[in-house]
């Protein structure tokens, strides 16, 4: 007899890893469970990856600030830590996609969820990748289906970011070791207080190889997984090697408001041209010099006389209210009238670092009555008036 039929057969990896029949098998079952008007997953998910050590931990209540999320993260590997997940364990099995990508899918439904959720560990395969894009489609699926309905408020349009908190290996490394020498000193602090918590102490933290090791695991499973979502998704990528500070300063300008990913697509299409007030920013300096520039060479005559009255006639006014820092101006010079005019005084004014506003008002002057008939002749004058502000003095009081 071949000794072949004595081995042991190979283990048979029985676990299905085709994401369309895993993402389906789990839809179908969350559906016939709630119904398919309950199926109201978050508005905006916030996929939040970052190597060991970089701060997820230390960010995450400042990102749910910045993006106004109540609700807890939610942290995958304690979410496998639950009985379904313990039984599968108890079992001899692994914790497959299928059964991470349903617990996480009941996790989202949940109320508390329903504005946002940040979602830290997932995706970790290409498997959850490939879930994550059907979840994607499945709530824009449901917004159309339910468009014209009154269910359509809680099936809205579906905002998903990637934020990836990056340092290198050495600062990886550096910063694991160090937050096991913290871990280890809180906790001798905390043996004979029974109120205190003693903090986990991973056994990557207190060995270099191993935290050298997680790093990489990171690199090669997560930190591709995140990336691969990057053209579908608003991706950040945040440098998380400097103070914690400036970390938090990348990710608040990474995280500002996007209306055209935020906003449903009919509403995006009716603002659309409105152009942020970023966008204006950006290039307002080269911009104003620009102006100014063409002023000078094609309307000399007028530029100049401007210049000239905000010299003689304007600045007097605006010195004497230094302390307070605005100055209101009237004036009924006919320069006014002069095509761009108004529009040379609010670029010099914001030159030099002073904002103005205009206001024009018309006042109607009687020039002579009529005794035979009663009717009164009036001419119209304009009247503007300069409202300019700027930073005022600090003074000392008491």
């Amino acid at each position: 007899m071949p000794d072949s039929i004595n081995k042991p057969s190979a283990p048979v990896d029985l676990e299905v890893k085709d994401a369309q029949l895993i993402f389906n098998s789990v839809w179908k079952k969350i559906e016939d469970e709630r119904g398919r008007e309950n199926m109201r997953f978050p508005k905006e998910l916030i996929l939040l990856g970052g190597a060991p050590g970089a701060g997820k931990g230390t960010n995450t209540d400042f990102i749910r600030e910045v993006r106004d999320i109540s609700a807890p993260p939610i942290v995958v590997s304690s979410l496998l830590d639950t009985p379904e997940a313990r039984m599968i364990k108890a079992k001899g099995g692994m914790v497959g996609d299928r059964e991470v990508v349903g617990l996480l899918f009941e996790k989202l439904l949940e109320p508390e969820y329903q504005d946002g959720a940040i979602l830290d560990g997932f995706p970790r395969t290409k498997v959850q990748v490939e879930c994550l894009k059907l979840l994607y489609d499945a709530m824009i699926g449901l917004r159309r289906e339910f468009a014209d309905s009154g269910d359509l408020v809680h099936f809205r349009q579906p905002v998903f970011h990637i934020m990836v908190l990056f340092v290198d290996e050495a600062e990886s490394v550096a910063r694991q070791l160090r937050r096991g020498r913290q871990t280890i000193a809180h906790n001798e602090t905390v043996e004979n207080d029974a109120t205190a918590t003693a903090w986990e102490e991973r056994p990557t933290d207190f060995n270099e190889e191993l935290a050298r090791n997680r790093y990489r695991v990171f690199k090669e499973r997560t930190y591709d997984a995140l990336v691969s979502l990057k053209q579908i998704f608003h991706y950040h990528f945040i440098n998380a090697q400097a103070s914690l500070e400036v970390v938090r300063e990348n990710i608040l300008s990474e995280l500002e408001y996007q209306s055209s990913l935020e906003l449903d697509p009919k509403t995006f299409h009716t603002l659309r041209k409105i152009p942020l007030a970023s966008e204006i920013i950006s290039h307002a300096r080269r911009d104003l010099v620009k102006r100014l520039d063409e002023y000078e060479i094609e309307q000399p005559r007028v530029f100049h006389e401007v210049v000239r009255i905000i010299e003689e006639k304007m600045m007097p006014i605006i010195v004497r209210h230094a302390i307070s820092g605005r100055a209101i101006i009237n004036s009924e010079d006919p320069i006014w009238e002069e095509t761009h005019a108004l529009a040379m005084l609010i670029d010099v004014f914001s030159e030099r670092g002073f904002h103005a506003s205009i206001d024009i008002t018309r006042h109607s002057v009687p020039l002579r009555f009529d005794l035979e008939t009663g009717e009164i002749n009036y001419q119209q004058k304009k009247v503007y008036r300069i409202g300019i502000r700027f930073k005022g003095s600090e003074i000392r009081r008491g």
